[in-house]
């Protein structure tokens, strides 16, 4: 529920048909907009199943730790959508989506001791965060 809450309100404050947004300067390489659903939907599967077989196989003394990685990292996502698109600022959302890469690399470290399987399911979605960190970058600094 806690995944399904953050796509929840990452979706609502997404904004790309704003006067704001479509006046941005974007690079030449970012993806079509249909493309961000059909990778997100996927990756939300995968934080889902992935944190609770992290959660479910951590040995007791390390639960709490890989919950709250999972919690920090699920405000950082939904975050990164409120500081881009609510607050229109993209050298904020760079900062925040900063955070989210070492809260990722945190969260993929507590779910790789708990369970190595439940680690690699979390790579794609470090991975695709690491490009949306670039691309934020780039509109950023074009901007």
């Amino acid at each position: 529920m806690a995944v399904l809450a953050t796509a929840v309100v990452g979706n609502l404050a997404n904004d790309t048909d704003s006067a704001w947004y479509r006046e941005l300067a974007k690079p030449s390489w970012q993806p079509p907009g249909p493309t961000f659903a059909l990778v997100w939907t996927p990756l939300y599967v995968l934080i889902a199943y992935a944190g609770a077989r992290a959660i479910d196989r951590a040995r007791p003394d390390a639960r709490r730790g890989v919950i709250l990685a999972l919690a920090v990292n699920l405000v950082l996502n939904a975050g990164w959508s409120v500081v881009f698109f609510v607050f229109k600022s993209p050298e904020a959302a760079l900062v925040e989506i900063l955070l989210l890469n070492l809260a990722n690399a945190l969260l993929v470290h507590r779910a790789w001791r708990a369970d190595r399987t439940a680690g690699i399911l979390l790579l794609p979605y470090a991975a695709w965060v690491v490009f949306a960190t670039a691309l934020t970058g780039a509109i950023a600094w074009s901007n």
